[in-house]
């Protein structure tokens, strides 16, 4: 089971999920998209929030209130995070998130440090949690499923983009062999180039 939550501090608003439980967790740790970003309170247990960001963006054209409506959520989601202040909550690409043999279920750690970000909680701002909880919805996605489908659209598009890119090329040497075909008949058809035969009645006129 995951959890949706809609952010709507923007608009149009984005929707922030999380996993029930570890092995929700693992799953998502597995069946991420490139595009998910995901969110953890630093150095405590707590849920694993994710945002998908749309294609183009990058972590860093998240806005500052969806970064803190994420940060709160995940500190409402931590037996200890909720209970102390100011924390830090970490964040980065799923990409960067690594798995390796020996870790417990729903445990990751980074393949490069640099490229984690974090953001600093102050304490729990009730009317950030309230306000997510009302949109809270409870599904059950195929993570699996879902993340071939997206692998699978991702091909077909490439395919499809790489099959525009020829045809533009082959259009673009048919241009080129046309305009050399033109030029070539123009250089034949210059008056300089050209020969001109006298056909008039030169003959002796005869009897």
């Amino acid at each position: 089971m995951v959890f949706y939550f809609l952010s709507e501090v923007i608009s149009p608003p984005v929707t922030l999920f999380m996993g029930i439980d570890k092995y929700e967790n693992e799953d998502l740790i597995r069946w991420g998209w490139p595009e998910d970003v995901w969110f953890h309170v630093d150095k405590m247990s707590s849920a694993h929030v994710y945002l998908r960001l749309k294609a183009g963006q990058t972590i860093d054209d998240i806005p500052s209130a969806v970064l803190e409506d994420a940060a709160q959520l995940v500190k409402a989601n931590s037996i200890t995070g909720n209970k102390v202040n100011d924390i830090e909550v970490v964040y980065t690409m799923w990409s960067n998130l690594k798995k390796t043999q020996g870790m417990e279920v729903g445990q990751v750690g980074f393949h490069k440090d640099k490229e984690v970000r974090k953001i600093k909680v102050a304490k729990r701002i009730n009317e950030i949690v309230n306000r997510l909880n009302k949109t809270k919805k409870e599904e059950h996605p195929d993570f699996r499923a879902e993340r071939e489908k997206r692998d699978r659209l991702e091909r077909e598009d490439k395919k499809r983009l790489l099959r525009e890119q020829k045809e533009k090329e082959k259009e673009e040497v048919k241009r080129k062999e046309e305009e050399a075909e033109l030029r070539s008949y123009g250089t034949l058809m210059k008056s300089s180039n050209m020969e001109y035969y006298d056909q008039g009645n030169d003959s002796d006129d005869f009897m």
